[in-house]
């Protein structure tokens, strides 16, 4: 079954990009789904609504792996999102067949996802890294790849894991690490075939070459701690600060007017005392020469009594910190 969203990703990217022809969309080999999954009795799939986020987090990680995959490709790139899918594992398996693939487990927060790359991309980007062109090489016939083709996917993750870090820190902080790449999906270890799983996937094509297609596979138990941003349907871009705005503010705030009092005695009197008191009694007191100075109900300090300019005044002697 799949669950793809009900609207394209909302980025002025996408918008103002020229629509990719055909030869670069990835064929789907299965059926389009008419209905909702949430109608005629069946439950939906995942619970994150339309994916608007996580779409948009898509498009900003396709801009941050182009110089990764260029890196490998040793060549300029275009790097793009595809439109998001939910599927069960199984089927996502059954859509990709025998051909050869990179599985590369990925954590994030300690959670199970996956990275799925094309064998046919590997070998050309091994071709690449031991000087070769990556070019001719043609359908792959082997039903495993070497070690030093695990080895280059699992250096390709680390650098897609700290693109994603960068990319999904606006919206949530998490860790993402990678584990050991395999050449048959039965060998993966927590991700059962039953999962269902949002697959986001990226298109990467050098100019004038056929595009190939990164896969990373969430399972919906490793979204739904951030079930509440990925609801959301905008990621919102960091403010900057009106410098004007910012310096009339605090002008503003320096210009309010904060009494300023100080305790001169604090006489301790008993009860029968008080209850006798009449006009003309006496209490005596005894300050310090230093008293304590008090904005709201801070003491910011201490000062000397004394007078200025025919008015009673304190002369301030210690501060004890600014005002909180």
């Amino acid at each position: 079954m799949v669950n793809r969203p009900a609207t394209p990703e909302s980025t002025p990217a996408r918008k103002s990009a020229a629509p990719r022809p055909a030869s670069e969309r990835r064929e789907r080999t299965r059926g389009h789904v008419g209905a909702d999954a949430g109608l005629l009795g069946q439950s939906k799939l995942h619970p994150f609504g339309d994916l608007h986020t996580l779409q948009h987090l898509s498009a900003r990680l396709a801009r941050n792996l182009r110089p990764v995959f260029e890196g490998y490709m040793r060549r300029e790139a275009r790097c793009w999102a595809e439109p998001l899918e939910v599927v069960r594992f199984s089927d996502y398996r059954a859509e990709r067949g025998d051909a050869l693939t990179a599985w590369l487990p990925m954590g994030m927060d300690g959670r199970a996802m996956l990275c799925a790359v094309d064998g046919a991309f590997v070998v050309g980007l091994l071709d690449i890294f031991f000087g070769g062109t990556g070019t001719g090489t043609g359908p792959v016939a082997a039903t495993d790849l070497s070690p030093a083709a695990e080895a280059l996917v699992t250096r390709l993750g680390a650098g897609v894991a700290d693109q994603l870090e960068l990319t999904w820190e606006p919206v949530a902080r998490a860790a993402f690490s990678v584990g050991i790449c395999e050449s048959n999906a039965a060998h993966l270890q927590g991700i059962e075939t039953d999962e269902v799983m949002v697959v986001t996937r990226f298109g990467v094509a050098s100019e004038g070459a056929k595009p190939v297609f990164v896969d990373l596979l969430y399972p919906v138990g490793t979204l739904k701690p951030f079930t509440q941003v990925l609801t959301g349907k905008v990621v919102a871009k960091a403010v900057e600060v009106d410098a004007g705005w910012q310096m009339a503010l605090t002008r503003a705030a320096m210009t309010v007017r904060m009494p300023v009092r100080s305790v001169l005695a604090e006489p301790v009197l008993p009860l029968h005392r008080l209850m006798d008191l009449k006009p003309g009694d006496v209490i005596p007191i005894a300050f310090n020469n230093d008293v304590p100075i008090v904005i709201g109900d801070t003491c910011v300090g201490t000062g000397t009594v004394g007078t200025s300019n025919g008015r009673a005044a304190i002369r301030i002697s210690t501060l004890k910190g600014p005002i909180v």
